[in-house]
């Protein structure tokens, strides 16, 4: 795993500062402390940090191909370089290494951007074709890997793995963008289709980007899709059986390393069924690591330990508490764009316990997402069946008003809980679902803001683009279309997020195994008795382990890697929560109505609502504000 940053003049080719370049690497060094290099040319510059992975003592990057006509940065992991490189061989080509950055460079001189459907694995790269006089720039399937990307006021455009890296260039203007914050608000995290800062872009998982000297910035081109909208047949036991071979395939094909290699283990169906398969593909024992907390409610920790007996790993646990607290500036440093994802602190804590003893960790990430594995799919299934009985000119009156007047019962126990049914009901699938999957809705989001920012937010709503994805999905059922859209659109722009900021922060590079494309277009095709039966998630996939793992692992509630926030923030966090109604910070931005964030922080301590996750939103806006120098 590594970190990649560059130049590359659009309009006027002029020459490229390497110093320039070195700084915008050394803004993500974490990423990779193993080695550094920059490359420069006529109107291009390209920088690498290297975390050494394969072919240790070889593969320097920038790399040039063997016949000095391409360059090359690149960060992840080509899980079939071996088999290419073979394909290649075949065909003329040579090499000079036994790492994977060789065949991409072999490959784009083959095929070109039609390379792209024959790599399979974790990647963000730039390839500079010295002949052609043009940069491309890709990133894989599902967005595992980061690129970020803006045009300057010089005419040229910077790309980098990370916001810092950008960050670094002294002509990056720090603006922000208003709608980042509606987003933020509404998720918790900047989506892809957006970033914090006006003008920066992220380059859309399954997407391409070829740049010319002398041509405007072309918009990406999609080369990589996933479609529900095809049903495999056959018997359930060929398709279980066809699972297996492609779960055994994805793991293994990730156990390939120079360096020590083990697992997250969480003790759920995900990162289990990861371990069981190294075990059985292992000669030693895996090497596992595993976080709990101090709230035993909410601590999974003996479910980890329990199957690290099982297969006899090589096993080790911490505990995440309140005092962990202490690294939110750390945690906003990271990011570089505001992240309210609470996990991301256990994440990043399993990270460190998993770098004391390896370089890469495997983990159980994105089978919720590809198998239907959330409790909200089952909810959507079934909100969707009263749908198609009910027509909107009945649902919208009748379900909005009793929406609209149902308590908003955070303490009652979860049947009891009817607000958010209610007001989904009302509206159409997308709505519904986009409701489900958010953190603020619309109703609550609104009193936050001041009357400026409304004036600024506009018509724009941050639920208008999600619910376009799922309108356009290719898919046949509803189930099939909020799959879809957290493939595209929750996975990388949370999940994956929070995996790589969190694990390349101590220099770990994290695989995920259930994320193979393989895996992702069969579960796609699977009916939807395979993937959610009788309200149970992951049908097929738990069904298929069970060779493996027992009952009281397969079949339990699901649990997340939840962080006790909203405790914390009623005991020994209470005076945190307060200061951020306070805070001149935020007040500063002009965004906010200060007299409701210190409402809702008191309403929090008190118990009479739980928005201990509004809250660390708002904590980690203003950290996040305050590191980029928008607030101090």
């Amino acid at each position: 795993m590594c970190g990649i940053a560059g130049i590359f003049h659009l309009a006027t080719p002029k020459p490229v500062d390497p110093l320039r370049v070195e700084r915008m690497c050394d803004a993500i060094a974490h990423r990779g402390p193993d080695g550094h290099g920059v490359w420069t040319a006529h109107g291009v510059g390209l920088g690498h940090r290297r975390l050494s992975i394969i072919d240790v003592a070889g593969s320097p990057q920038p790399m040039a191909s063997s016949d000095g006509r391409a360059m090359l940065v690149f960060n992840g992991e080509i899980y079939n370089f071996r088999e290419l490189r073979e394909e290649l061989r075949g065909a003329g080509a040579e090499f000079y290494t036994d790492g994977d950055s060789e065949v991409i460079l072999a490959a784009w001189q083959r095929w070109g951007p039609g390379c792209l459907p024959r790599l399979h694995g974790m990647f963000a790269f730039a390839i500079y074709d010295l002949g052609a006089r043009t940069l491309f720039l890709a990133r894989d399937r599902l967005g595992v890997k980061p690129l970020f990307y803006a045009p300057l006021s010089d005419g040229s455009l910077a790309f980098g793995s990370e916001l810092k890296a950008l960050l670094a260039h002294p002509l990056l203007r720090r603006e922000v963008d208003p709608l980042a914050i509606e987003d933020y608000l509404a998720w918790g995290y900047v989506p892809d289709h957006r970033s914090i800062l006006q003008g920066v872009q992220k380059l859309p998982a399954g997407h391409a980007l070829l740049l010319r000297h002398g041509a405007p910035l072309p918009a990406p081109s999609q080369w990589w899709d996933v479609s529900f909208a095809e049903r495999r047949s056959g018997r359930a036991a060929d398709l279980e059986v066809e699972l297996l071979h492609l779960l055994r395939q994805a793991v293994t094909s990730r156990m390939v390393s120079d360096v020590p290699l083990g697992a997250f283990l969480s003790g759920g169906v995900d990162s289990s069924s990861v371990v069981a398969l190294m075990a059985e593909a292992s000669c030693n024992p895996v090497k596992t690591c595993s976080i709990g907390f101090d709230i035993a409610a909410l601590d999974e920790s003996s479910y980890a330990a329990q199957v690290a007996e099982l297969f006899a790993t090589d096993h080790r646990s911490r505990v995440v508490s309140p005092d962990d607290f202490g690294a939110v500036d750390q945690l906003a440093a990271m990011f570089d764009e505001p992240f309210a994802d609470a996990s991301a602190l256990p994440t990043w804590r399993v990270s460190q316990l998993a770098r004391e003893t390896v370089t890469v960790a495997l983990s159980g990430d994105g089978a919720d997402e590809a198998f239907a594995g959330y409790r909200r799919h089952a909810f959507q299934h079934g909100e969707d069946r009263m749908r198609s009985i009910l027509p909107q000119a009945l649902r919208g009156p009748v379900f909005g008003a009793l929406g609209a007047i149902y308590p908003k019962a955070d303490w009652a126990p979860r049947p009891l809980r009817a607000k958010t049914t209610l007001l989904a009901l009302a509206g159409t699938s997308e709505a519904g679902y986009a409701r489900a999957i958010g953190i603020v809705p619309p109703e609550l989001r609104e009193p936050l803001y001041s009357p400026a920012f409304l004036r600024l937010r506009g018509d724009y709503r941050a639920e208008q683009p999600f619910e376009a994805l799922m309108r356009r999905a290719p898919a046949r059922s509803g189930l099939d279309r909020a799959q879809y859209a957290d493939l595209k659109f929750w996975l990388p722009g949370d999940i994956l997020t929070k995996v790589d900021r969190t694990s390349m922060a101590v220099s770990l590079e994290a695989r995920e195994p259930l994320l193979d494309h393989r895996l992702v277009e069969f579960a796609a095709s699977l009916p939807e008795g395979l993937r959610l039966k009788r309200g149970e998630g992951k049908w097929l996939l738990k069904k298929t382990m069970r060779r493996y793992l027992p009952e009281d692992i397969l079949f339990r509630q699901k649990q997340g890697f939840v962080t006790p926030i909203a405790q914390w923030f009623r005991g020994p966090l209470a005076e945190t929560a307060r200061l951020i109604g306070t805070s001149t910070a935020l007040a500063r931005t002009g965004w906010f109505d200060t007299h409701r964030l210190s409402a809702v922080a008191e309403a929090h301590i008190a118990g009479r609502s739980d928005n201990g996750r509004l809250l660390w939103q708002l904590l980690m806006l203003e950290r996040s504000l305050a590191r980029l120098g928008i607030a101090a």
